[in-house]
């Protein structure tokens, strides 16, 4: 069982902290190599015995090496008084909104966690301002004790209910529930193995179409997981077990689904077709087919293609009977066409929005515009095309930072946005037809949410190859650039992913020790359109760390800071990132933190969460792929007598994206193979997962123990 973070002294004795147990003192895991050989290459394997988590040997070890990070963390001198510092920064604000969707009828349905609460809980706010909690995961937690999480919602077209999913401890394996939202009656049982749904609910308010996992018998591989998978017609206060199968594996000769691929039905009000989304895992480009909605459900539907993969669309909105597609075939950078749903077909499709020196991002239809996303570097603005004009207007925002669509509905005209920057936390403004935008006041800014005296640069850094990398740079305005500062370099470099401008209050308590927060996007990232990504993709991956090395090399030369001082961050797929800028680099770094981290690509694909991503990193079946997995590969890049960086790897247990063995395996072979003397910590969370679904005291205890570990490496009390 995890614990809460130990912020005050009175508060640990309490818990029974103790003093940290001696590196010396920890058990070792004993080698015992697995080796395997793809094409001619053998690869070895040490610490394979590490992936079988329910090994008694194997759950000892982890337990005691987190409870050795957990106690030398939080015996670090100032850690209690960072811990306190986060909590004030994180708290003062009255409350944070997360996600929010607006209805044909002007109800806001929205999640908001309070400044004292520990979980976001479902609200929704009507026309005439009054509000109404709607789902508390804290009553799922009662009577289970575990916390539980809402991972998404969708209110029916009239707003009379809303169906939300609910998972525990971090897993993310969550359930449909539906609920009549004037009396939070439950409709209906829970709908089990929804974790990606997709809710699209039917014009009639009574129904919707959803994606279930199929159900994994005993002895099925953890790899099934996410195969097979299966649309369904769900009629409200029915059995789950009797709803209608729409799309899948083999149920329609004229959509092709394979097993390994997530097919989804999209609904949009006022058009009479229902469109059919394929997405091959993590791919971007998806298979695209129309059909009448009233055929849905029907044997035979006749589904007709708009288009395939190889057109490279990768977001589309609707509006009546015609579809737009935003495709990167005529432009790195993205174009939107248009086809009538009756007859599609790609060829012929109009320009609706040439390609341009912007970065298109992402479309949503509303009732008098189709709105759009458009990045410049970091910055990101919306722009919107009335229907019917020839031109784009860019919507007018109060900053220049990230503006990103939050609910955009065909039967409303406008959208609800989001506006954030490196130096002010979101708040969220309705647009109107006119382009004009207002404050909702529904996210208030905190005492700490806009602070001055903070710098912000954006330089462009020479990368190996002559590549030009954008570097975000932050610190107080008195920072000196006289290499003494810690310095946190933060990048993920992945999916097309892009590091926009963001701002939460409890990175203050980084700047105001003097540290200078530094966000690179490297290739990998799609801050310059699908060449930029694909430029980080599968055999060109090498790119990202290399871009890395050179922003870190930048802030060195720039004397921002000195190897020594500099800390690098990634999370996830980041965990190659700074994985591997460690392995090839261990000397420009003094501390590297692996959040949830990817960091053995050659064994991620026999992961239940492997399938999905072998269209970005992958697979061992093919010579090409496997060398590239290879090469990308932190844990079979450790080098025995090297002097590694100080590490920390901080992980969930429950995670189901990344296997928790990833940051276990890598622990273990630093441990063995680094000749530094610096801490190797695994920092593990019992009742946590990938950070989806998080409380706040788990947040807050994480966000304290990476700053105080790069603090403590970079020689700060």
């Amino acid at each position: 069982m995890s614990r809460p973070a130990a912020f005050f002294p009175a508060l640990a004795m309490l818990l029974g902290f103790s003093a940290p147990v001696p590196a010396e003192s920890l058990p070792v895991f004993p080698p015992n190599n697995v080796p395997q050989t793809f094409y001619g290459t053998a690869v070895d394997d040490p610490y394979r015995a590490l992936e079988d988590t329910k090994n008694p040997q194997v759950i000892a070890w982890m337990k005691a090496h987190a409870d050795h990070a957990r106690a030398t963390l939080e015996a670090l001198p100032g850690y209690a008084a960072l811990g306190r510092r986060i909590v004030e920064l994180d708290e003062a604000v009255e409350a944070r909104v997360a996600e929010v969707r607006r209805t044909p009828g002007g109800e806001l349905f929205f999640t908001r966690r309070g400044a004292k609460e520990n979980t976001y809980k479902l609200y929704v706010r009507t026309p005439s301002g009054g509000e109404r909690l709607l789902a508390d995961p804290d009553d799922w937690q009662k009577p289970t004790g575990k916390a539980h999480a809402i991972n998404y919602f969708s209110p029916s077209p009239d707003a009379k209910y809303v169906a939300f999913g609910v998972s525990a401890v971090g897993s993310e394996d969550a359930s449909i529930y539906v609920i009549e939202t004037a009396t939070r009656k439950r409709i209906g049982k829970p709908i089990d193995r929804t974790q990606f749904p997709g809710i699209s609910w039917r014009p009639d308010a009574k129904s919707f179409f959803y994606l279930r996992q199929q159900r994994l018998a005993p002895g099925m591989p953890a790899t099934e997981r996410y195969q097979n998978s299966r649309v369904w017609l769900h009629r409200l206060g029915e059995d789950a077990e009797r709803d209608t199968l729409v799309l899948g594996p083999g149920v329609s000769p004229r959509v092709a689904v394979p097993r390994t691929d997530f097919p989804y039905v999209v609904v949009t009000p006022g058009s009479r077709y229902a469109i059919a989304a394929v997405y091959a895992g993590v791919q971007r480009e998806i298979a695209l087919y129309a059909a009448p909605l009233e055929t849905l459900g029907k044997r035979d539907t006749p589904w007709v293609t708009i288009c395939d993969r190889s057109n490279k669309v990768t977001d589309f909105a609707v509006k009546g009977d015609e579809i737009y597609l935003m495709t990167y075939a005529p432009s790195p950078r993205y174009a939107v066409l248009r086809t009538r749903l009756a007859r599609p077909y790609f060829r012929t499709a109009a320009t609706v929005l040439p390609a341009s020196e912007q970065v298109l991002f992402s479309i949503a239809s509303a009732r008098d515009a189709l709105y759009f996303e458009a990045r410049d570097g970091a910055v990101k603005r919306v722009k919107r095309l009335a229907w019917g004009s020839h031109e784009a207007i860019e919507v007018r925002l109060p900053l220049e930072g990230a503006a990103s669509l939050l609910s955009v509905s065909p039967r409303v005209s406008g959208a609800i946005v989001g506006l954030t920057s490196w130096t002010r936390a979101r708040e969220i403004y309705s647009i109107d037809a006119a382009g004009s935008a207002v404050n909702t006041k529904l996210q208030p800014l905190g005492p700490h949410d806009a602070p001055q005296g903070l710098r912000t640069t954006e330089v462009k850094v020479r990368s190996h190859d002559g590549a030009m990398v954008p570097l975000s740079i932050v610190h107080r305005s008195d920072v000196k650039l006289d290499g003494t500062n810690p310095t946190l370099l933060y990048g993920y470099g992945a999916y097309g992913v892009t590091e926009e401008p963001s701002f939460g209050p409890t990175r203050l308590a980084w700047l105001e020790r003097g540290g200078v927060y530094a966000v690179a996007n490297v290739r990998g990232s799609g801050v310059y359109g699908e060449q930029w990504y694909r430029a980080g993709l599968k055999a060109t991956k090498p790119n990202s760390w290399k871009d890395f090395i050179a922003c870190a090399e930048y802030l060195i030369a720039h004397r921002y800071t000195t190897a020594a001082k500099l800390g690098i961050l990634g999370g996830s797929a980041g965990g190659i990132l700074v994985g591997r800028a460690m392995t090839e680099r261990p000397d420009l770094f003094g501390a590297v933190v692996s959040a949830v981290g990817v960091l053995d690509t050659v064994r991620a694909e026999t992961t239940a969460n492997g399938i999905p991503n072998i269209p970005e990193f992958g697979t061992v079946k093919k010579e090409d792929e496997f060398r590239a997995l290879l090469a990308m590969s932190p844990y079979h890049h450790v080098r025995e007598g090297t002097p590694y960086p100080a590490l920390l790897l901080t992980h969930g247990v429950n995670d189901p994206r990344v296997d928790v063995w990833h940051s276990s395996k890598t622990a273990a072979r630093l441990l063995a193979a680094s000749t530094s003397g610096k801490p190797v910590l695994l920092d593990l969370d019992y009742e946590g997962g990938h950070g989806i679904g998080d409380t706040k005291s788990q947040r807050q205890r994480q966000i304290t123990d990476i700053y105080a570990f790069l603090l403590w490496q970079a020689g700060r009390k």
